[in-house]
């Protein structure tokens, strides 16, 4: 009798596999059959994009497409984000899938037929917006998602909870937003989720293939602000001036000594970058202060606080040797966590990666600088974000359109394989939880 239960196992194993196969197949047909309504959805936010919680437009779609699948909906979720859940007739896990929805105050220069051309206002500036950085795909990817498992509620084990997140790209100012509120509402409970998954279309990686990286994936994240305040004068007697702008000179040199002299680059990069300064008004007045604004970058919590220490050092004891003072906001308006990948997890969704692509087709990649608040989302529960490729077959990655720019664009061919992985990654963590 003993020696039957090891074959019964055996038989089990075999026979969800081959239910999974079985899955699997059936999604890739349903992909295939919806992928000119994924593009027609991408073209569509693409062409009307909306800045970070002004996503109404987007909200109101995608809240609509999924009540028409019979998925619960949740609407003015962190302002304007949407949540859908979808109950599975099997037992099983929680499982999230995340799409963030906003765009950028950018002015596209693409020769599209569906090319933004889209105004609104950032900060109380007009702008004009764009999505520069394939929000849009997201949101078309996660409601093909939608589409095809609301199809297979019947053989679905546990909960699907699809999560449209606003304002990624970080709150106007005064306001709250993105995952960090989502998660401050309550929408990793209720029901409570086991698992988040995410992607991000990279417009510097091939379609057809996927990167990805466990533990540290995309870098924490601060802003920082540094006021320099000195004594104004004539621009013909700096002498009786503490100038603020030469100050402030000193210290935007020093700050590069942080990554080059103090962190050790052999385990993590860093970055440390001023991208703006802003002082006086005329070419023969020295001003009063000068307001330098920047990002910070690292990928463990050792170096955040040592870069940290660094920047308050350096500043305010660069402006005391020149008689001046320097205040330091660090963070500022943002502090992102690292991006996390949960390396038990990661290993075990490899093998769904590879299936959906094709296993010469995943990469593990290095930790990339940029960063992303789905580390709020990570930050709670286990998570796996990975990076879908948006770059036309055989082009040079430095002669396409970098993410936040102008130029940014993606080939659509690639909105498949986003659309597959996610239901496999669905289907296969489900399947012996």
């Amino acid at each position: 009798m003993k020696k039957l239960i090891p074959f019964a196992l055996i038989l089990f194993c075999l026979t969800t596999n081959a239910q999974v196969d079985k899955q699997r197949q059936a999604i890739q047909t349903k992909v295939e059959s919806i992928d000119a309504k994924v593009i027609a959805w991408r073209r569509d936010f693409h062409e009307h994009p909306e800045l970070s919680n002004r996503e109404f437009r987007t909200a109101e779609i995608v809240a609509k497409y999924l009540q028409s699948l019979g998925i619960e909906v949740k609407t003015g979720v962190a302002k304007t984000g949407v949540v859908g859940i979808l109950k599975g007739a099997l037992p099983g896990p929680v499982i999230a899938l995340r799409a963030d929805m906003d765009a950028l105050p950018v002015l596209e220069n693409n020769a599209l037929a569906f090319a933004s051309k889209a105004k609104g206002e950032f900060n109380g500036q007009p702008v004009s917006i764009m999505h520069a950085c394939g929000h849009d795909t997201h949101v078309a990817i996660l409601m093909g998602v939608a589409e095809i498992l609301s199809s297979m509620k019947g053989e679905l084990k546990g909960t699907v909870k699809f999560i449209f997140q606003p304002a990624e790209e970080g709150a106007p100012a005064g306001e709250e937003g993105g995952a960090k509120l989502m998660v401050k509402e309550g929408v990793l409970d209720n029901p409570k989720v086991d698992v988040i998954f995410g992607l991000h279309i990279s417009a510097q990686t091939e379609v057809g293939k996927i990167d990805y990286r466990p533990e540290g994936a995309m870098a924490g994240a601060m802003d920082l602000k540094i006021t320099v305040k000195g004594k104004p004068s004539h621009g013909a007697s700096p002498w009786t001036s503490v100038d603020p702008i030469l100050t402030a000179s000193q210290i935007v040199y020093s700050l590069q000594t942080i990554v080059s002299r103090n962190v050790n680059i052999t385990k993590n990069a860093a970055v440390v970058t001023i991208g703006s300064i802003h002082g006086g008004n005329r070419s023969n007045i020295i001003p009063e202060q000068v307001e330098l604004m920047g990002t910070v970058r690292t990928l463990s919590a050792d170096d955040k606080k040592l870069v940290m220490t660094r920047i308050n050092e350096i500043a305010t004891n660069t402006a005391e040797a020149a008689g001046a003072t320097a205040v330091v906001e660090l963070p500022y308006t943002i502090d992102y966590p690292v991006t996390y990948n949960d390396p038990t997890l990661t290993a075990r969704m490899l093998p769904s990666l590879e299936k959906s692509a094709g296993k010469g087709n995943v990469t593990l990649v290095a930790a990339r600088t940029g960063s992303e608040d789905f580390s709020y989302f990570s930050e709670k529960v286990p998570g796996l974000f990975i990076f879908l490729g948006g770059m036309p077959k055989g082009m040079d990655p430095l002669k396409s359109g970098p993410h936040h720019t102008p130029q940014f664009m993606v080939d659509e061919s690639g909105l498949k394989l986003g659309v597959s992985s996610l239901c496999n990654l669905v289907i296969d963590y489900s399947k012996v939880k």
